[in-house]
């Protein structure tokens, strides 16, 4: 058996301690290894420096700026940046390259290459590097260009999408090594495209412009039609330019079409969100309610007021305002809906006239107590995050915001047909709607019927009017935009029918975004009510007529 000297305990203790400092000595230096490292690289840039300051000799700068980008060094693109923005200048006392820069009310000189700030600077201590349009372009090409070979495909793909704006001869063999070493998809298509528009600009062979044309030919875009153009100019592609030309142009057509089409469902889901609620009152009451765009308005500003109280409050629940609004925005305007077919509208049943000037009064009075409330100026309704920004279908832009209203007026048209469909309040509509009499007799409440419906109608304009917030102003004014052109599809698509509110709204929207193009806006809507004035002399009870007091009186 053997025995442990005595000190040996003691060995391992000093064994373990040194190891633990070398761990420490290891990790307090290995952050400054790595700072030394990217100095040194930045410092490799430092003998080309010279080559941004020649005066206004811009061709000999330029040949400084490729110089730079060739080294494929990760702080030439800072620098270039820098450059470009005009931060750089040159000490007079030893015309030393210095970035220039505000910090705390002083001005500084700082290395451009490592950070470093090496003094104050007086007014007249540097003088400016000559720069101009053409040198800012070409940074932004060879920047570019570096960033073709970046970790993160996002950042390729922004870089070959600049490269594709700005095609030139000086992006082909960027663009053709960065191609080879590329392994996305849909990077390597935008580099494609891009080295096939920089061919055309360029004095690539007859072949490689072949080639180059069928590929931008597949852009279908302006640029391509522009490329195609350029192409046509050469007798030997000429001819085969003109027929991807023509191609381009009925491509083109087809997309503003599209285009077109999609802003005319756009303007359609809004108009259908403003005039389905107007559609349940006018065709269940036979009521001519000019109050109805202040129920859109109170919905509006429902929601600015539930966003205000979040920002305050409880910042972390931004995104979900928007929820959070619709069921307060239906009960505010349901109820104030319900207060005005109660306090004023069931003594004026029969009297459609009166029925007019009696909400018309009301609806002044609301936007007066708004402009009491809140203010006459347009107040702050926020997008959430999830409906911020646009995507590319083909050739059409279609923003998140407007696709959302879309979808919403979808699912709210879709409710209301169920509900009165398929529930007992929606039968008991119905019956009151076709024969009230025969309604009363056999036990339902007409009344409290008419004062549901109202506020049903009032609720949903109030949900109109958080959807409009997204896309439209929110002033005490908002309604008014809106209630003309509501009167418009209800009447068009049929009194009380809710699908033929839903067609006429799709099919107004549409043709107004046909017809501005060329007649204008106001020209635009004015030819719209003459069509919907002659459509109503041979259909005087709309698209779908539906059988009930509004249609019998």
């Amino acid at each position: 058996m053997s025995v442990r000297p005595p000190d040996a305990p003691n060995r391992s203790r000093a064994f373990l301690a040194a190891l633990a400092c070398l761990a420490l000595v290891l990790f307090l230096l290995a952050p400054a290894a790595v700072h030394a490292q990217s100095e040194h690289g930045a410092e490799d840039l430092r003998p080309l420096l010279s080559g941004l300051n020649n005066g206004r000799d811009f061709d000999k700068t330029a040949e400084g700026i490729r110089a730079i980008a060739a080294t494929g060094n990760p702080a030439a693109a800072a620098l270039l940046q820098s450059f470009r923005a005009g931060n750089l200048e040159v000490r007079k006392s030893d015309d030393r390259i210095v970035r220039v820069e505000k910090r705390g009310g002083e001005t500084v000189a700082i290395d451009p290459l490592t950070g470093e700030v090496l003094g104050e600077l007086r007014r007249r201590d540097t003088r400016r590097i000559s720069i101009n349009n053409n040198l800012r372009n070409l940074v932004d090409e060879v920047v570019a260009g570096m960033t073709l070979r970046a970790d993160d495909p996002a950042i390729r793909q922004t870089a070959a999408r600049e490269m594709l704006a700005a095609a030139s001869a000086d992006n082909i063999e960027p663009l053709r090594a960065a191609l080879a070493e590329e392994t996305d998809a849909s990077v390597r298509q935008t580099m494609e495209r891009a080295l096939a528009a920089s061919l055309l600009r360029s004095d690539a062979s007859l072949e490689d412009k072949r080639a180059a044309m069928e590929t931008v030919a597949a852009l279908g875009d302006r640029q391509a039609l522009q490329l195609l153009t350029l192409a046509a100019s050469d007798p030997e592609l000429s001819e085969r330019a003109n027929r991807l030309i023509a191609g381009v142009e009925r491509q083109l057509a087809f997309w503003e079409v599209a285009q077109n089409v999609w802003f005319g469902i756009s303007l359609g889901s809004v108009l259908l969100l403003a005039a389905i609620g107007l559609a349940i009152t006018f065709g269940v009451m036979g009521v001519i309610n000019m109050a109805h765009g202040e129920m859109v308005m109170l919905g509006a500003y429902t929601t600015f007021v539930v966003q205000e109280t979040i920002r305050i409050h409880y910042p972390g629940l931004f995104e979900a305002s928007l929820a959070i609004a619709l069921p307060l925005a239906f009960c505010v305007s349901g109820l104030i809906g319900i207060l005005i077919e109660r306090s004023v509208i069931r003594w004026l049943y029969g009297r459609p006239l009166e029925t007019l000037l009696a909400t018309w009064g009301i609806s002044l009075i609301l936007q007066q107590a708004v402009r009491v409330l809140f203010g006459a100026s347009n107040r702050e309704v926020g997008n959430p995050d999830w409906m911020s920004g646009a995507f590319q279908l083909g050739g059409m832009s279609i923003t998140y915001s407007r696709l959302s209203i879309v979808i919403f007026s979808l699912i709210v048209f879709g409710l209301l047909v169920l509900l009165l469909q398929r529930t007992a309040f929606g039968l008991q509509i119905r019956a009151v709607t076709q024969n009230r009499r025969m309604a009363s007799t056999m036990g339902i409440r007409t009344p409290w019927t008419d004062a549901l419906t109202f506020g049903l109608g009032s609720g949903v304009a109030g949900i109109a009017g958080v959807a409009l917030s997204q896309i439209d102003n929110v002033s005490p004014n908002l309604g008014q935009g809106y209630i003309i052109d509501s009167f418009l599809v209800v009447v068009f698509g049929g009194v009380g029918n809710l699908w033929g509110t839903f067609v006429g709204a799709l099919s107004l929207g549409i043709l107004n975004k046909f017809l501005e193009p060329y007649a204008g806006a106001v020209l635009g809507k004015i030819l719209v009510l003459v069509l919907i004035i002659l459509f109503i002399q041979k259909r005087p009870r709309g698209l779908f007529p539906q059988k009930g007091r509004a249609a019998e009186g």
